[in-house]
């Protein structure tokens, strides 16, 4: 990837942790901000927004460390097993144990006597609901043995990144991380290979047009007199 693409696949990025953080921050704590919008304080707001965008931006850096930390896990995964079926095949087991573990684990550490297992449960199939449809897609688009390591990523390498939130466990920074890490998440993994085959096409233009220069430039005649 050519640095000017990544660049703009960074920035992107931030751009989209940074509004979607904003967004869902002022819906799931609207309560706490609805009466800046209903007396008109467009400094609150602007400040709160601001506040929402900062988190954001950091939430995006924090994906686009696991996507590429995953990337050469991925590559590292298929040079030890030396068969894309049997790379699959273990994060299949991976993605089937951090499921479990985000509803099983969080229900016996965080619930109170008496709470039911059904929004911890709902929380998990959220997840797996957006990771199989990004994974679908990303599939769709390139081919089918992309379906898994994209499931993968989308659901283990979100609850990775996911961690520090979740082991507060405090419900608005709970969703609000989550969906900014869906986020980004999904986003980077539709669009790196378009950006990759940019890059591979800005790459051939460099080299095409350095050839052309090189066999159109005439040799320069020498204008020196010769010495006496």
């Amino acid at each position: 990837m050519t640095s000017r693409i990544w660049v703009r696949l960074f920035m992107t990025t931030l751009f989209i942790g940074g509004i979607t953080t904003a967004i869902v921050g002022f819906i799931i704590n609207w309560n706490e901000y609805v009466h800046y919008f209903t007396d008109f304080r467009i400094i609150n707001i602007l400040s709160a927004l601001f506040w929402f965008i900062l988190w954001g931006f950091l939430y995006s850096v924090i994906s686009q460390m696991g996507y590429f930390a995953y990337l050469t896990v991925h590559r590292f995964g298929l040079g030890i097993f030396k068969s894309v079926s049997l790379w699959n095949g273990v994060q299949v087991v991976f993605i089937l144990f951090v499921l479990f573990d985000l509803v099983y684990l969080r229900y016996e550490t965080f619930a109170k006597s008496g709470d039911s297992i059904l929004p911890y449960i709902g929380l998990t199939v959220f997840l797996l609901l957006v990771g199989l449809v990004t994974a679908w897609y990303k599939a769709k688009q390139t081919n089918r043995e992309a379906f898994i390591p994209a499931l993968f990523f989308m659901i283990v390498v979100t609850v990775i990144e996911w961690f520090p939130v979740l082991r507060v466990n405090e419900q608005s920074w709970l969703y609000l991380m989550l969906f900014s890490l869906l986020a980004c998440n999904a986003y980077q993994l539709i669009v790196l290979h378009k950006l990759n085959l940019k890059s591979q096409q800005e790459r051939q233009r460099i080299e095409s047009k350095r050839s052309t220069n090189k066999n159109t430039k005439a040799p320069k005649k020498s204008t020196k007199k010769p010495s006496i």
